[in-house]
């Protein structure tokens, strides 16, 4: 049985309130995941060119205020 198969049975087996108690965890964990991401792909020059497009269609008129 690998990892996966093994977290889930784990996961199975919780209490309501466990179960809980690992969403927050887990939700904090994924969302610092995220941000490791996208901070990695702004350091390595992956998000720039939809950085420059954003911006140039900001400069033509072609956003709207939210």
């Amino acid at each position: 049985m690998g990892t996966v198969e093994t977290l889930q049975q784990h996961v199975e087996a919780l209490s309501p309130a466990e179960l809980a108690e690992f969403r927050t965890w887990f939700l904090d964990f994924d969302w610092a995941e995220w941000d490791r991401e996208i901070e990695r792909d702004a350091h390595t020059g992956k998000l720039d060119a939809w950085a420059q497009k954003a911006l140039g269609d900001h400069a033509s008129g072609q956003t709207t205020p939210l």
